[in-house]
């Protein structure tokens, strides 16, 4: 399954860096960013979160989300070093990944195998998905989602 520009966004509920939860129905009424990236504390993983944190005064009240399928434990380690603020949620079963259509099959040195394909949606108000940014190449991202993301405001 994947979701595509104007789609109802897919439900979910995960646990969040220190102690939080994040879901849609929590975030509904209210614009917010769902950013999924392959592992904590990795180069580009890094650079996309950092940009992000960057950004969140001028992304005002339009929240940010980032997903991985690391353990908790992990991305708590990467939030506190990075000091990153927004949620990192934890998506170890790959059930939020795969509703979004981001847990791909991958190839590298003629290996395959299952991982997150970098990719950011950008949910309405209303639980819709306004716009969707796939294989996303991180230099530059943050400021095109903010963009966007101005739009809705």
């Amino acid at each position: 399954m994947s979701v595509s520009d104007g789609d109802k966004a897919p439900d979910f509920s995960m646990a969040a860096s220190f102690g939080r939860t994040v879901s849609l129905a929590g975030q509904r009424g209210k614009p917010f960013v769902l950013y999924f990236y392959p592992k904590a504390d990795t180069p580009g993983c890094t650079r996309e979160a950092c940009a992000f944190e960057e950004s969140l005064p001028r992304f005002g009240d339009i929240a940010v989300i980032g997903v991985s399928p690391d353990a908790m434990a992990p991305i708590e380690k990467f939030a506190k070093k990075h000091n990153l603020t927004f949620p990192l949620a934890a998506d170890p079963d790959h059930d939020v990944a795969t509703a979004y259509g981001v847990w791909v099959e991958k190839s590298m040195y003629g290996r395959t195998y299952m991982g997150i394909e970098r990719s950011t949606f950008l949910i309405d108000a209303k639980g819709r998905i306004a716009r969707a940014w796939r294989k996303v190449k991180v230099d530059g991202h943050a400021a095109e989602v903010m963009a966007a993301a101005a739009a809705l405001t």
